[in-house]
């Protein structure tokens, strides 16, 4: 994952987030059921990006060990961080997601 992907990944949660927090504005009835699939498919497509970097850093680090020219050790150590990063922050946003759905599971109707 390069920066761009990393910034459209955190615009995209903060647009998730400020959409969880009301401030979306007048966002019809409708909306309310795409906006629930959209959030379901960020989510997805994050998950399938943390998994792209991941395997690519692999794929870079391999190219490495077998002493590829393309394949610096700089290269690997940014590629490997870069994965490692989007990895924690996924984690984090796990966090929040099962902690939110606690508060949620704990509220008295």
């Amino acid at each position: 994952m390069d920066a761009k992907g990393i910034d459209q990944l955190l615009s995209q949660l903060n647009a998730a987030s400020s959409m969880a927090a009301g401030n979306a504005g007048s966002a019809p009835a409708a909306g309310a059921a795409n906006g629930a699939a959209n959030f379901a498919d960020l989510l997805k497509n994050a998950v399938d990006d943390v998994n792209g970097a991941q395997q690519s850093a692999d794929k870079l680090a391999q190219a490495f060990e077998v002493g590829k020219q393309e394949a610096s050790i700089q290269d690997v150590m940014i590629s490997l961080q870069k994965a490692n990063l989007s990895f924690q922050t996924m984690v984090q946003v796990r966090n929040k997601l099962v902690s939110a759905y606690q508060d949620v599971m704990n509220m008295q109707v």
